[in-house]
């Protein structure tokens, strides 16, 4: 009996492998369309990725996955397997029920219709006008759904915006979140003032410097590095492209990340560069003996989240980094900021001010940005919002929150690919793994006390290893909730967060 409980046990984690090595593979194509594709081919593209989902949907949704899975839970060795197979096991049923109930058609109009939205979102992003994707955007809208009234009912979620949070945030509501970011904003809007009332005023012609591409791309080769993302020797598993909007991509051996170079805005690549760089870091951590496993996988987006704002805020926003980086940044854009200092330079990245575009907005109002497209996102799918409303709405909220004017669509509901993608039930990913970093840094604080005094030397080794221990090594191992508590001991909290930021900015404003 043991022996079949192994066999069936290894055959389904082969029709898992198959899964996983297809979607890999979904997934540069994905990244092949955002950074070389042809304009021409996206009617292409479009076809190519609706057959990958029928073909995945299909390998899904095997009734031998479900045979299998009756086998093994059924069996009266089941105890003997050890944690991470359940694990596996649990995580395998989960897909496969979600999966089964899906019909393939739909799964399949919605990968072609989210190939022909993101075409359509580049055009009219290009050309400020909303209009020009409105229609494209309603029919992915009512395709997703459709997909998420289905998944409620799989999932036992409350509400089908619920069912899509969980795709991203397992076990997740949108409840939750509100609690969690009702006193996030309130905590936000009070340290905002504040810095808004401080003498000090950062001045950001500091950055002001004309910097080629080319350099940039030296910089963001050489950032990458420096935090231990490879790209360019014999055994790279990574690379850094451009594209309209950075994101990163891919599996294990074969991540990589995008970014946009602005020749005046040289500190937006900077940015995005060490932003993607914590995703990819997370990727490529993940333990190698569970390559091609369910628990080999990420815990959650917000934890993924959690990684990349790590990098680039408590990691790159911070004067000890700078103090060692500062120099090497010199010598690469020579004779471009050989007046500034580190001090001058420093409070210029960290200044903060109300703005328009979420991937520029400072640490502080960042999660501002995030609970205007929760709260849009959730209206959406609850029917109290329409997609021809959304423009309006958005800037109201936009004056309400953040206390700027959109002039036009490009700048404001249009400025972000994920709802053109159809990844709704992302956006809260990114102000919840703001608050998990919150958690991190302060448990690694507790831990590795001069880690601080380590990183102005340049010394990162002993940061990324608690990473990597600490989160990356558990993969999707544990649910959020659990590995959160398995890392610091603590349920979520904003109080960590708002707590590192006061810290942090009361500091560089006086007050």
């Amino acid at each position: 009996m043991a022996n079949t409980i192994r066999t069936d046990y290894s055959n389904l984690m082969n029709l898992v492998k198959d899964l996983i090595v297809l979607e890999s593979a979904a997934a540069i194509v994905h990244w092949d369309m955002e950074t070389l594709m042809p304009p021409r081919a996206v009617v292409l593209r479009s076809e190519q990725l609706a057959l990958i989902s029928r073909v995945s949907h299909k390998m899904s949704t095997d009734p031998e996955i479900g045979r299998l899975l009756r086998d093994i839970t059924g069996n009266s060795q089941y105890d003997t397997l050890h944690e991470v197979e359940k694990r596996n096991l649990q995580l395998t049923q989960k897909n496969y029920e979600e999966q089964t109930a899906l019909p393939e058609k739909l799964v399949a109009e919605i990968a072609k219709q989210q190939a022909i939205t993101v075409n359509m979102w580049k055009r009219a992003k290009a050309a400020k006008s909303f209009s020009m994707l409105r229609a494209e955007l309603e029919k992915l809208l009512e395709l997703n759904r459709q997909a998420a009234e289905i998944l409620m009912k799989v999932k036992g979620t409350r509400t089908p915006y619920d069912a899509l949070i969980d795709i991203y945030e397992p076990k997740m509501t949108a409840e939750n979140i509100d609690k969690i970011f009702t006193p996030l904003q309130q905590g936000l809007t009070k340290l905002l003032e504040k810095i808004q009332a401080s003498p000090v005023k950062s001045d950001t012609n500091t950055l002001k410097a004309t910097i080629p591409v080319e350099t940039q791309r030296r910089i963001a080769k050489e950032l990458s590095q420096t935090l231990g993302y490879d790209t360019t020797s014999p055994k790279a598993g990574g690379r850094i492209d451009e594209t309209e909007h950075p994101f990163t991509t891919g599996y294990y051996d074969d991540v990589r990340i995008t970014t946009h170079y602005h020749p005046e805005e040289f500190t937006s690549s900077i940015f995005s560069v060490l932003h993607e760089t914590g995703h990819a870091l997370y990727e490529q951590n993940l333990p190698q003996r569970w390559k091609y496993q369910p628990v080999g996988m990420n815990c959650s987006m917000g934890f993924h989240e959690s990684q990349s704002r790590f990098c680039e805020n408590i990691i790159g926003r911070s004067r000890e980094f700078w103090a060692c980086w500062l120099p090497k940044l010199k010598r690469i854009v020579a004779p471009a900021l050989s007046g500034v200092n580190l001090d001058d330079f420093v409070l210029a990245i960290n200044s903060v001010k109300p703005s328009k575009i979420r991937i520029e907005a400072d640490e502080v109002t960042y999660s501002l940005h995030i609970i205007v497209r929760f709260q849009i996102e959730k209206d959406l799918f609850n029917g109290k919002t329409s997609v021809a409303e959304l423009p309006a709405i958005w800037n109201q909220k936009y004056e309400e929150y953040l206390g700027v004017k959109v002039q036009n669509d490009s700048e404001g509901v249009m400025q972000d690919t994920h709802w053109s993608s159809g990844m709704y039930g992302y956006f809260p990913s990114y102000a919840l793994g703001n608050i998990y970093s919150g958690h991190l840094i302060a448990q690694l604080t507790k831990e590795i006390q001069d880690w601080r005094d380590q990183l102005q030397k340049g010394n990162l080794k002993k940061l990324l290893k608690w990473l990597k221990e600490n989160v990356h090594s558990y993969g999707k191992l544990y649910d959020t909730a659990d590995l959160l508590r398995k890392i610091t001991g603590k349920n979520l909290d904003a109080k960590p967060f708002l707590q590192y930021l006061q810290e942090k900015y009361s500091e560089i404003y006086s007050f």
